[in-house]
């Protein structure tokens, strides 16, 4: 029965995040960067003001401010996929893969300026408590005749925001890092429930203030590591860029030279990094203190270009850069492991690595318990919602002790279920946000900023 059940979620996982999904992705993407006219694109520079605290209105609804709820949505995209991902797709797709990476980012910053800029205008305060997501951009936004789609997307998060992957794979990292027998994986599982829980019992505001430490460290440190790499191997810069462009329309270097898989390898590793559509950042961007819908979602479009313009990015100019993916047989963080360590001084390339793949992964332990928190709270009262995180700390433990190839496969298919809504309501509601748009923008004309 229990490889029947294997079989089936192992299938359908394969099926949904194959082109369904990544045409609905990718469309909605380029259907929200055209219906804006690329608004959001050219204020830019007002939306890193508005991050830099210019706007912060200490009066205005709201638990974080613009800085912390980028900062907690970005510490749960910027994961295992940064580092890892990045590496499947160039071993499988070839050095185009990132090409198509790139274009998903841009596409994922209209994308996600909708619908974050949807889940402040139509976010839900009961109790003194404050919700946000799809699910209640669906039920105000659209009415409570859809709340049957709003019903869906809760479901599928409760389960597809669990912390199985990351725990799963960061207990394994440890134990191959540090050559300590399996038999410690359930204490290393019961460590890493203990740190989440001091964080995430804390609320929102606590993930946000930590996120708000950790994600500007990880992503300057990266940088100052990649950079190093890269001025060693400046020789080689010239023909990486220009493999990447030239292969991105060739093919040659991917399976069977096709270009579609090629495509299609750089665009699901781009949707996987950046998470734009799935309808997770919108329930900690709605969390934003500002009275001003269309502020929240200039910084929420900000995400993706930090998460897979900068951060993916940087993982593929190493990796590129220094050939290990013409000359290994290694794959996934492996490969990373081996560009770091072909060009920095010995052991050194171990240690950047592994510290990048705990802040990378403790960043989305704590955010991700937000996301079931929202979840629970919209399918029973909010005020039961905090009790999802007891479920969740749980789950860390488990994960990390079992082998979940079924679980994980059962959080894929619920993870890719959820776009389906956040998506719709997008596109539904997008002259809802075009209006506002407009609104908000002649009004900062007249302010003069």
């Amino acid at each position: 029965m229990l490889s029947i059940l294997e079989g089936v979620f192992a299938g359908f996982s394969n099926w949904i995040w194959d082109w369904p999904l990544l045409i609905l992705l990718i469309g909605g993407g380029f259907f929200f960067l055209i219906y804006s006219r690329f608004t959001p694109f050219l204020h830019f520079g007002h939306a890193i003001s508005i991050l830099r605290g210019k706007y912060d209105d200490p009066t205005a609804t709201g638990n974080i401010n613009h800085f912390q709820a980028l900062s907690s949505a970005i510490a749960a995209t910027v994961g295992m996929g940064n580092i890892s991902g990045v590496a499947v797709a160039i071993a499988t797709g070839g050095p185009g893969a990132v090409f198509w990476m790139w274009l998903c980012a841009i596409l994922g910053m209209a994308t996600k300026f909708y619908t974050c800029s949807l889940s402040v205008l139509y976010r839900k305060e009961e109790d003194g408590e404050l919700a946000s997501g799809p699910m209640y951009v669906i039920t105000k936004g659209m009415g409570e005749k859809w709340r049957p789609m709003a019903v869906f997307f809760a479901v599928a998060g409760l389960v597809g925001t669990l912390p199985a992957f990351t725990a799963n794979q960061l207990t394994q990292t440890l134990i191959d890092v540090s050559g300590i027998s399996s038999s410690y994986k359930l204490y290393i599982g019961l460590v890493l429930s203990l740190l989440a829980f001091v964080v995430i019992i804390g609320g929102i505001k606590r993930i946000g203030a930590v996120a708000g430490r950790l994600v500007p460290s990880m992503v300057i440190l990266y940088l100052i590591t990649v950079v190093t790499i890269l001025i060693i191997k400046i020789d080689e810069v010239p023909h990486m860029m220009g493999l990447i462009f030239s292969d991105a329309f060739s093919g040659d270097a991917a399976a069977g030279g096709a270009l579609g898989f090629l495509i299609k390898t750089g665009v699901k590793r781009g949707a996987f990094s950046n998470e734009a559509g799935i309808g997770t950042a919108p329930m900690i961007h709605g969390m934003a203190k500002t009275k001003e819908p269309i502020r929240e979602g200039l910084v929420a479009m900000i995400g993706p270009a930090v998460d897979t313009l900068i951060i993916c990015t940087l993982t593929a100019f190493a990796i590129l850069s220094t050939g290990v993916w013409q000359n290994s047989d290694q794959n996934g963080i492996s490969l990373t492991l081996e560009a770091f360590n072909s060009v920095l001084p010995a052991g050194l390339g171990d240690v950047v690595v592994m510290i990048m793949v705990l802040v990378f992964a403790f960043s989305t332990l704590f955010s991700y318990s937000h996301y079931g928190v929202m979840c629970l709270g919209f399918l029973t009262k909010q005020k039961y919602g905090k009790y999802y995180n007891y479920f969740y700390v749980l789950s860390i433990t488990v994960a990390a002790v079992v082998k979940i190839d079924v679980a994980i496969n059962l959080i894929d298919s619920a993870f890719a279920l959820m776009a389906i809504p956040t998506l719709l309501s997008g596109l539904l509601l997008a002259p809802t946000v075009n209006a506002r748009a407009k609104q908000y923008f002649a009004d900062m004309k007249k302010k003069d900023y």
